[in-house]
């Protein structure tokens, strides 16, 4: 038996509603010891529905083992404001639900709730994901046997490159989506917000971001860079959320000043320019009217990176930026030419990453992964 447990629990939902699934861990609150897990997918529901049904599971373990204190951590800040009382609960099918839960409370002699940043719930986040792969006929990975294509495995390219010393783990991240992507225009320094599906990208990037290792170590969030421009802030802002860490901003991050086209569509650019038009989307020395060369933002990139290398080096760094910035990390890890800005697509919210080594060498390990968004 024991008197005092720590119950962390998690919900999640690929589509919300979509395909859902809850993890929870009970451990002793002294020791930290394991003393259960449990997990279930759920079939199609939302991520409030996952997320109590994970809480309920977590205490009807910790009654189970005849717990009297039960410390419930969870990063649904819906539910612990809801069963803390300070929220009403309005949703019909959130009701019941809520009302299992309190009915479990109300065996224990104590029962606190308290919100944590996804960061902190990674144990209950695994196996809530873990239910959900199960759910979908996903075999589990072994996490004995670290996958090189892994962007959450040991660094292993390095064997392959020569490469020596410890690199500098650039996580990509392109900000969610603004009207101006929404209606294809050339968004540049047009500080532009993000709307409601751009802040649940940049919420779904968090998550996922949140859920790898090694960007929290020893309670400390990795640096968060991101560029000045509102978009890129907001998205970061979501991350800092998730991980409990703190945004700083750099303008070498910035996105490309498009000048005279910025807020045109390609069509309305080319119509207004055409003859500039075509050649600047195949000579990255040419800038747009009153605009900024590609030349020019790699050149400032570089100098940004090689600050950002100096700065932190040897530690994750989660980069919150735009497409040519971020084309342009990938372009120097990948030692490639100009032409890789003409050819690479990425999409919105989408996550890449970048290593750069201290002897020169660098790995690109992954590029405009969405998965998350799915």
């Amino acid at each position: 038996m024991t008197d005092r447990v720590v119950v962390e629990a998690d919900g999640g939902s690929r589509g919300n509603p979509g395909p859902a699934g809850y993890g929870a861990v009970v451990k002793d609150a002294e020791t930290g010891e394991v003393l259960a897990e449990r997990s279930e997918g759920l079939g199609i529901a939302t991520n409030n529905v996952a997320e109590y049904q994970g809480l309920i599971a977590g205490l009807e373990a910790a009654a189970e083992l005849g717990a009297s204190t039960v410390e419930a951590m969870l990063d649904s800040k819906l539910v612990v404001e809801q069963l803390s009382g300070r929220w009403k609960i309005k949703n019909a099918t959130l009701q019941p639900l809520a009302q299992r839960a309190r009915e479990l409370v109300a065996g224990f002699d104590r029962v606190r709730f308290e919100w944590i940043p996804r960061a902190r719930n990674a144990h209950a986040d695994r196996l809530a994901n873990e239910a959900m792969d199960t759910q979908a006929g996903i075999a589990p990975k072994r996490r004995s046997e670290p996958d090189e294509a892994d962007p959450d495995s040991d660094r292993g390219p390095a064997r392959w490159s020569g490469a020596t010393g410890t690199p500098t783990r650039l996580l990509l991240l392109r900000h969610g989506q603004t009207a101006m992507s929404l209606d294809r225009r050339y968004s540049g320094r047009g500080d532009v917000p993000l709307t409601d599906a751009g802040a649940q990208q940049a919420a779904a990037a968090a998550k996922r971001l949140a859920s790898m290792d090694g960007l929290v170590i020893g309670g400390e969030a990795a640096p968060i860079v991101a560029s000045p421009l509102l978009r890129a802030r907001q998205t970061a802002e979501a991350v800092a959320d998730a991980l409990g860490g703190r945004v700083s901003t750099h303008p070498g991050l910035l996105e490309t000043d498009f000048g005279d086209w910025e807020g045109l569509t390609f069509g309305e650019a080319a119509e207004r320019d055409p003859d500039l038009h075509g050649k600047w989307l195949g000579d990255p020395a040419l800038a747009a009217p009153g605009g900024e060369s590609f030349d020019a933002v790699h050149r400032r990139v570089r100098r940004a990176r090689d600050e950002l290398l100096s700065t932190y080096g040897g530690r994750t760094i989660v980069v919150v930026s735009h497409v040519t910035p971020i084309k342009s990390l990938l372009r120097m890890g990948l030692d490639a030419g100009p032409s890789l800005l003409f050819r690479l697509h990425l999409d919105l919210a989408s996550l890449s990453m970048v290593e750069f080594y201290p002897d020169g060498n660098a790995s690109v390990r992954l590029v405009n992964d969405t998965s998350h968004l799915s």
